[in-house]
């Protein structure tokens, strides 16, 4: 089968690879109709991962059941799925209470599983004609029949809608509230969209890419373009002292308007720019290790970070990633009633013999290349 496959930095190739196959009863197998380059895909791509070579990339991924596993119940032959970017077994202790971002029964070092992704595992990716899911009973997300229909937006399900929502829950933002979020990549703009899904009264977006920001204000957030001035005057100015909480959707290849990488940037500006008590749920990818940091801190993880501001602030911070399955299914149902449109953001649909051209303009940030859906 055609896969896209990592073969160094800023290095990938469609290629022929064995194809996915069943390997335990309770996998199936899915033929990929839709699947997304991801700004965490571009941390790999660039080298900034431990990701080996030869291995298949993508896991926003969603396509239709061509075979299942013996073990397998509920899921059938024919089913479109959605599948989460999480692999999770379901009967692990935190599974078990939905947090299935860092299941224990994973094939991984560390607590959590992914398609195609660095020290998450060695599932393959979905940036490919096939996938093999396993667990699929409990990872699947069967879809609605307007699947087909809507597939740019349930695509989102997989990743990027509910680890934005997952932002807004790890900030508690409540009805009424403001929120600020810094970055307006994929993700950003999803913390921002789900903001308002959650009712806040005022949402602001810091980023400096034009085609972002215009897409924020379609999300219906203010834009901030940080290379315009001081962004925290702003911010403070038009929260009246502070926004209420607070989203981080860089991580940690965050950089100044002059474009100097400071890993510590967002985080200390959302300290400064929410209000005292406030709330910041933080989902931007940070590592515990990057060899390509600026400084020897960086380098181990660690951030110099304002905490004696965080503290006096009385402030207090959620972090990691989304576990995709607690919000999937509700957010789905937001797409499948018109509430929600998540595939405003898709810049390109490529099939998937041009993923590496692609992977080359959307990490050049080029205009225009905001978010890209690979159709094998």
């Amino acid at each position: 089968m055609k896969a896209l496959v990592y073969q160094g930095p800023r290095t990938v190739e469609v290629a022929d690879i064995p194809d996915a196959r069943i390997e335990r009863p309770t996998d199936v197998l899915v033929k990929i109709t839709s699947t997304n380059i991801c700004g965490s895909d571009l941390h790999m791509y660039e080298g900034r991962t431990t990701m080996e070579s030869g291995r298949t990339l993508g896991h926003e991924n969603l396509g239709i059941v061509v075979e299942t596993g013996d073990g397998v119940d509920r899921v059938k032959v024919g089913d479109r799925v959605c599948l989460p970017f999480n692999v999770g077994c379901g009967f692990c202790a935190n599974c078990e209470q939905g947090f299935t971002g860092f299941c224990l029964s994973v094939e991984s070092d560390t607590p959590g599983g992914a398609y195609g992704f660095a020290a998450m595992g060695t599932y393959a990716g979905g940036q490919a004609e096939y996938l093999r899911v396993p667990w699929a009973d409990f990872n699947c997300l069967v879809l609605p029949e307007d699947a087909a229909e809507k597939e740019n937006d349930y695509v989102m399900l997989a990743d990027i809608f509910p680890t934005g929502y997952h932002a807004t829950e790890l900030a508690d933002v409540s009805p009424g509230e403001s929120v600020v979020v810094y970055g307006g990549g994929p993700v950003g703009l999803m913390a921002a969209y789900s903001a308002h899904l959650r009712g806040a009264s005022q949402v602001l977006l810091v980023d400096r890419q034009a085609d972002r920001l215009r897409l924020a204000e379609q999300a219906g957030a203010v834009a901030i373009d940080d290379s315009k001035g001081d962004h925290v005057e702003q911010i403070l100015d038009l929260t009246d002292g502070g926004a209420d909480k607070g989203c981080e959707c860089v991580g940690y290849q965050a950089h100044d308007p002059q474009g100097d990488e400071k890993p510590e940037a967002t985080m200390n500006d959302l300290v400064a720019s929410v209000k005292a008590t406030g709330a910041i749920g933080v989902v931007g990818v940070f590592l515990p290790q990057d060899d390509a940091a600026p400084t020897e801190l960086t380098q181990e993880g660690k951030l110099p970070f304002d905490f004696g501001q965080f503290w006096f602030k009385g402030q207090r911070i959620g972090t990691g990633q989304a576990n995709v399955k607690a919000y999937n299914r509700r957010l789905g149902r937001l797409i499948r009633h018109g509430r929600a449109k998540p595939s405003f953001i898709v810049s390109h649909e490529l099939p998937l013999s041009e993923a590496a051209d692609a992977y080359r303009h959307f990490d050049d940030r080029d205009p225009g290349w905001t978010k890209v859906v690979l159709k094998p």
